[in-house]
């Protein structure tokens, strides 16, 4: 039996809102022909998917599971469009997503002499959406910061770089060579994630300011809300006249991996995967010096 995934469309819009009548108007068309579809799609599956009671809708075992694995699903099918508008179009170009501070200009360029018609073009992610990008197609390939969700990608670990800690510039601690966790016990901290995505051990209260990107947390943080942490390759990209850096040796290391969609079988992907290997490679080999772009050039500098 093959899956409709036009139903799954409908189902998906369903479970969202626990509301049929919620989803139809989301959906544009009438509640009964929603109805009739989610119904085909439980007798196609031969499952329950909704319990449908006066209290409302509710997703049974059944449902939780098949909501699960229709998102990549469904994801997978908007980037196979993607990708065939664009062969149709008789473009060759590779979209690499990239988080904060990393550099994707070494791998490039190893990948540009392989492939001279095939054109690189970047485009910076943020945690948040790291996932969804790769699986709906709106990138090929992605330098990704773990943690992040691997359902339906291939991640394949890179490099892991040290972690500082961020503070404002009138911080007791600003003047230090290093501080510890200890140091920061107590701390409010700006956040981009859930607690449990805290680099620390024991995880610092919530400043109580979601953000969004390197920016928003700097922001934060200068005005004195809290403290933060970001990758120490970030910190060369990113300054701000209020902020200082300051290392924190005892934090685990911060871990770049390269994600693809496990959908997204092209022996062109797999060569900038090869040249990215490489590339972080060569970095390790450095020692105690760090590559990063700047001005479009790859430079190597003492950490």
């Amino acid at each position: 039996m093959d899956l409709d995934l036009r139903k799954l469309r409908y189902f998906v819009a369903v479970a969202d809102q626990l509301h049929f009548g919620r989803a139809a108007d989301e959906l544009h068309i009438a509640q009964p022909v929603l109805s009739r579809q989610i119904r085909a799609l439980e007798q196609d599956l031969g499952a329950s998917l909704f319990t449908r009671d006066r209290h409302g809708v509710e997703l049974t075992a059944a449902g939780r599971q098949l909501l699960a694995d229709a998102g990549p699903l469904l994801a997978s099918t908007h980037a196979i469009r993607r990708r065939v508008s664009a062969a149709a179009d008789g473009k060759r170009r590779l979209m690499v997503g990239f988080r904060a501070g990393v550099a994707v200009t070494p791998a490039a360029r190893a990948f540009e002499r392989r492939h001279p018609d095939v054109v690189v073009d970047v485009q910076r992610i943020e945690g948040d959406d790291q996932a969804a990008m790769l699986l709906d197609g709106r990138i090929d390939v992605g330098y990704v910061r773990l943690p992040i969700d691997e359902t339906g990608l291939r991640v394949t670990p890179l490099y892991a770089e040290p972690l500082v800690a961020v503070l404002p510039a009138g911080h007791r601690l600003a003047g230090k060579e290093q501080v510890t966790e200890a140091d920061l016990a107590d701390e409010p901290l700006v956040w981009h994630g859930e607690p449990s995505t805290q680099p620390t051990r024991r995880p610092l209260p919530n400043a109580g300011y979601p953000v969004r990107g390197v920016d928003e947390t700097l922001e934060h943080v200068a005005v004195g809300r809290g403290i933060s942490f970001l990758a120490r390759s970030a910190s060369v990209f990113y300054s701000h006249p209020d902020v200082v850096y300051v290392p924190i040796p005892d934090l685990t290391p911060d871990q770049v991996c390269l994600a693809v969609a496990a959908s997204h079988i092209s022996p062109v992907v797999e060569d900038f995967v090869a040249a990215a290997q490489s590339a972080a490679e060569v970095t390790a080999e450095c020692g105690n010096y760090e590559m990063w772009q700047l001005g479009g050039d790859a430079v190597t500098r003492h950490a």
